[in-house]
């Protein structure tokens, strides 16, 4: 139904337009009260999908990545979709625009989505105040730093929002990787994230200390087109700064091997989809393997199929995520991949 109907007639249009409009839909069928018929479809229920990573017990490993539901706007009716968990963000401190329109490209001969989106948001506070909805899912919390904010102050934006999502999100994901923040990439240099995590670490302390709970699970969200060595500075990060993973990996401003018209793909920005796959699995594997798995994975980058999930999974991730799969595929890819990892009886065991 979603391949044959709804996407030919959705990729008519822009998709920037698309995407608030099937947020739209999206909300007006849960208020109808379709919910409960889109969990009977897409949700499989068995606790042998259920996981245990960083602390958290997962109702099944397959999560919808951050950038989709930025403001935290439709969490609850996502996971109607049969999501074990939702990632809102990125959040900055102050709302922003983000880039100039058009900003959104499908290439469709390649199944990949060319975003410069720029961290368009409505800013860390609106989404609190979304926030205070009784969850029905795990829910991740994605931070950044306002485009306007220096890298020399980043700090500042990231403890904010930090500070504002303590009590509304079950873990945190540090975004340095997105290339489409003007020199955001660099805060991934060993030095400044190793400082940026560190304070990020001792705030978690203070909080969880000051309300006599327990500190929230941070993770890293990495670029693709980090070398070896890069990746091996990731690596030795994590055990200096102690956080509890890493997102492998986000969008790449690569452009290998693509068959779409050339216009779309000399497009500036963070390149998602089928051409990543390959990729984000090296990744994935190259850190599961060089940290002697010392660490969660969380794997996203495209994820179409049974296929690329079971290898992500197989890999070296704990966790993945869908996102450009998702537009491409539909829902019912949550649900095929959940029923592959059941038959295929892809370990799916507790893990700390």
């Amino acid at each position: 139904m979603y391949k044959l109907v709804l996407r030919p007639l959705l990729f008519l249009f822009d998709p920037e337009q698309v995407h608030h409009f099937s947020f739209a839909l999206i909300r007006v069928c849960s208020k109808i009260g379709l919910g409960p018929l889109f969990r009977s479809v897409f949700m499989v229920e068995d606790t042998r999908l259920h996981k245990e990573v960083f602390g958290i017990t997962f109702k099944n490993p397959v999560g919808l990545a951050a950038g989709f539901d930025k403001n935290a706007q439709c969490y609850n009716e996502l996971s109607d979709f049969g999501f074990g968990f939702v990632e809102i963000g990125t959040l900055t401190p102050k709302a922003q625009d983000g880039n100039p329109k058009k900003r959104l490209f499908r290439l469709k001969e390649d199944k990949a989505i060319i975003n410069r989106m720029g961290f368009n948001n409505d800013g860390v506070f609106d989404a609190v105040e979304q926030l205070k909805k009784e969850h029905r899912v795990i829910v991740g919390g994605n931070i950044g730093k306002n485009k306007s904010t220096p890298n020399n102050e980043a700090i500042k934006d990231y403890l904010i929002c930090f500070d504002a999502l303590f009590d509304h999100v079950d873990y945190f994901v540090v975004n340095v990787s997105s290339p489409n923040t003007p020199g955001l990439r660099e805060l991934q240099d060993r030095e400044p994230l190793t400082a940026l995590l560190k304070e990020l670490q001792k705030e978690n302390d203070k909080l969880s200390t000051k309300q006599g709970g327990s500190r929230k699970p941070m993770l890293l969200k990495i670029a693709p087109d980090l070398t070896d060595e890069q990746l091996l500075d990731i690596i030795a990060i994590v055990e200096d700064t102690a956080i509890d993973g890493v997102i492998a990996t986000n969008t790449t401003v690569a452009r290998k091997d693509l068959t779409s018209h050339a216009l779309l793909t000399e497009e500036a920005g963070g390149l998602s989809g089928k051409p990543l796959t390959d990729r984000s699995t090296e990744v994935i594997r190259f850190l599961a393997e060089k940290s002697q798995k010392a660490f969660p994975i969380i794997g996203v980058g495209g994820i179409h199929s049974e296929k690329d999930a079971l290898e992500k999974l197989q890999a070296g991730a704990d966790l993945i995520q869908l996102w450009t799969g998702f537009v491409y595929e539909g829902p019912s890819l949550v649900k095929r991949i959940n029923k592959a990892i059941l038959a295929q009886g892809q370990s799916v065991s507790a893990r700390g």
